[in-house]
């Protein structure tokens, strides 16, 4: 009995002697606030275009179908939606999280602002339904949650020296780092896909990812033994370097400084939004204050009034704290031990519910309740991870055209995806299109299985504004198309010497009609002119 009371006060009651994580908890949040802006900042100019009353897949309609549940629809679509679904409300959440995550960045307030970002974030993910799933915002809102139990509280908290952080939540934080990364690379070798297993799952990398960077189009023109290497060291990342996060604070170090170049790399070659910004993030709690405390700046010590972090307490600052605390535990005991077993059973079940899934990789019929597992899905906060699993071996691009005779067709430019052929490769993220990310996507298989594509092509018969600001400009200002398609291409990274010659990018070759050719009728309705049938991805 004393052993479970020794563990239960270690993993949730704050240490009141001294935390070694103020300073990398300070950070992390400042990081965490600045990722978060990047989430809201993007939707606030595609938000309306993708799931607005006129979007692709408007959020209304989706919870319109929900409501026949009664009130399980509560529990599938989770968020602040069901008070009002309007354009007014959805942006109205977009800048609600925008500015709670400026001040999460500024450090005010930062239990009140993590719960407001979290609260926007998970009302647009239930409610975008194609446009948000990502593992990407799984991610983010399984350590926003996680970040409600690690931040200080008061509005004005400093660097929150005299509230240490509890230990369940940094655990369950890196615990989260650690996931991300072991559970991709099982999945690497479970999937059975070869490239992996031979190495070669990094020849064609650069090129066939969702967005690929100019420094992607350098990288994948490196000889073979340059990918058989960034493959075979990928796999060793995953599987076994990432275990130096249960090991010593040296190794615990180390490992910061080898993922944090990894994910450097990561950045500047492909655009997976603020994935790897988050994992970057993730990591800073694999540091202590001891390693940090030479970097903090000396009049940020000045400003602790009880510098636990720095080991330059006072012998003054002991006694208040001391005396604080014994008139804080009168007066709030019962509430603190309240809130302490509720905190103690929410961290229990997030790591029970990510246990599970982890477990049964490797013993599929585990006999463990999924109970548990099934009632935080829809939340997004107790996730299951595996990046490339199986890797792209070409890449398509859907392109949709316009034209008012049927014969002569433009096509509606892209922002972000790859489409002029000398239009160098950009840096976009943490920034996310999230239109063009679904349409590579949807490229791998046929318009029948994402319906995106003809909901598209029906608003761009309609001129609808939302939309179309989705797109770089409108090739019909005037008045919309009589006609719409889609239509693929597959692309490859140009030569280096066709680069020397011409200034490519790029080369294409057209595939063929992917999505239905359709015509808005006078009535307002939409008819289907040609319903073409693509090839699967792997017949192509």
């Amino acid at each position: 009995m004393n052993n479970a009371r020794r563990v239960f006060d270690y993993l949730f009651v704050p240490p009141q002697d001294r935390s070694d994580h103020l300073i990398a908890r300070w950070l992390f949040l400042r990081s965490l606030g600045l990722i978060y802006f990047s989430a809201f900042f993007a939707l606030l100019f595609q938000v309306r275009g993708l799931v607005g009353s006129r979007g692709i897949l408007p959020a209304a309609e989706y919870l319109q179908a929900l409501s026949g549940f009664g009130a399980l629809r509560f529990w599938y679509a989770p968020g602040l939606l069901w008070i009002n679904s309007s354009d007014t409300m959805i942006m109205l959440l977009c800048w609600a999280g925008l500015v709670a995550s400026l001040a999460l960045v500024l450090n005010i307030w930062p239990r009140a602002m993590l719960v407001v970002c979290f609260a926007c974030f998970l009302s647009f993910v239930t409610g975008a339904q194609d446009f948000s799933g990502y593992q990407s915002d799984g991610m983010l809102l399984e350590a926003g949650f996680l970040s409600l139990l690690l931040a200080p509280p008061g509005i004005l908290p400093g660097r929150g020296a005299r509230y240490p952080p509890v230990r369940a939540a940094i655990l369950l934080l890196l615990w989260e780092w650690f996931r991300i990364y072991f559970q991709s690379g099982v999945v690497k070798l479970a999937s059975g896909d070869p490239t992996w297993r031979n190495l070669t799952a990094m020849y064609e990398y650069y090129q066939n990812g969702p967005l690929p960077t100019w420094i992607g189009w350098y990288l994948q023109h490196l000889p073979h033994w340059f990918h058989r290497a960034t493959a075979a060291m990928t796999l060793a990342m995953e599987l076994v370097l990432v275990w130096m996060v249960f090991l010593s604070r040296r190794w615990r170090v180390a490992c910061f400084f080898i993922v944090t170049a990894w994910q450097v790399g990561v950045i500047a070659t492909a655009n997976y939004t603020f994935l790897n910004y988050l994992v970057l993030a993730l990591a800073i709690l694999l540091l202590d204050d001891a390693f940090l405390k030479p970097f903090v700046p000396t009049r940020w010590r000045s400003t602790l009034p009880y510098d636990t972090a720095l080991g330059n307490d006072t012998e003054s600052d002991k006694q208040q704290m001391s005396g604080n605390e014994i008139v804080a535990s009168k007066i709030t005991r019962p509430f603190a031990l309240l809130r302490t077993t509720l905190m103690a059973i929410v961290l229990t079940w997030i790591f029970y519910a990510t246990t599970v899934p982890f477990v049964r990789m490797a013993w599929p019929r585990a006999p463990l309740p999924i109970g548990p597992v099934v009632a935080l899905e829809p939340f997004r906060i107790a996730n299951q991870y595996g990046l490339f699993a199986v890797m792209t071996p070409h890449r398509y691009e859907i392109e949709f055209q316009g034209s008012n005779d049927g014969e002569h067709w433009i096509a509606y430019p892209f922002r972000y995806k790859p489409q002029q052929l000398n239009e160098r490769p950009r840096i976009y993220a943490p920034y996310q299109p999230r239109l063009d990310w679904n349409l590579w996507f949807a490229s791998l298989g046929s318009w029948q299985e994402y319906p995106i594509v003809p909901r598209a092509e029906e608003r761009l018969l309609e001129d609808d504004e939302a939309v179309l600001g989705l797109f770089a400009s409108n090739p019909f200002s005037s008045s919309p198309p009589r006609f719409i398609r889609a239509v693929l291409w597959q692309y490859w990274f140009a030569t280096l010497e066709q680069k020397r010659a011409e200034g490519l990018w790029w080369r294409r070759q057209l595939v063929g009609a992917y999505g239905p050719m359709m015509t808005k009728l006078p009535n307002g309705r939409f008819r289907i002119l040609d319903e073409p049938v693509v090839e699967g991805p792997s017949q192509r």
